[in-house]
């Protein structure tokens, strides 16, 4: 269970690939290709990255992104959390205002383990994981 949509998966991907050989300025139409996505949810993402100071770009023939720190300064969590809402969710069983009234749910304490060890996840996991880590074709 991962608690982050399609939108925080693709600008993983993305973060992915630049964190990859952090040194490699890439073009979008590069990352997009690579990465499956297309050419302007990628290069949307990359703009959102950039104002979020993740990434930075330098227009031009010879332009492209790089990554505007250390890969291992930021985590998965960093990158959620620009697209999207990182609260933990409300996932009762019973419904929403049933766990915190009383006695909770059955399922509350293996609810409430599963969220926890996604966002330890999250947070613990650098995009230095990812250095060198290109797929090799076949």
């Amino acid at each position: 269970m991962f608690a982050y949509g399609q939108t925080a998966a693709n600008a993983i991907a993305v973060m992915s690939y630049l964190a990859a050989a952090p040194s490699r300025r890439a073009r979008s139409e590069q990352i997009a290709a690579a990465r499956g996505i297309s050419r302007a949810l990628t290069a949307k993402l990359l703009t959102q990255l950039a104002a979020s100071n993740f990434v930075s770009g330098q227009p031009g023939p010879n332009g492209g992104y790089t990554l505007a720190m250390n890969p291992s300064d930021i985590s998965l969590l960093d990158i959620v959390s620009v697209f999207e809402q990182t609260a933990p969710p409300s996932v009762c069983a019973f419904g929403r205002g049933w766990c915190g009234r009383g006695t909770p749910c059955p399922l509350h304490d293996s609810t409430h383990n599963l969220i926890e060890i996604n966002r330890r996840f999250l947070e613990e996991t650098r995009f230095s994981v990812f250095f060198n880590a290109e797929r090799k074709e076949t």
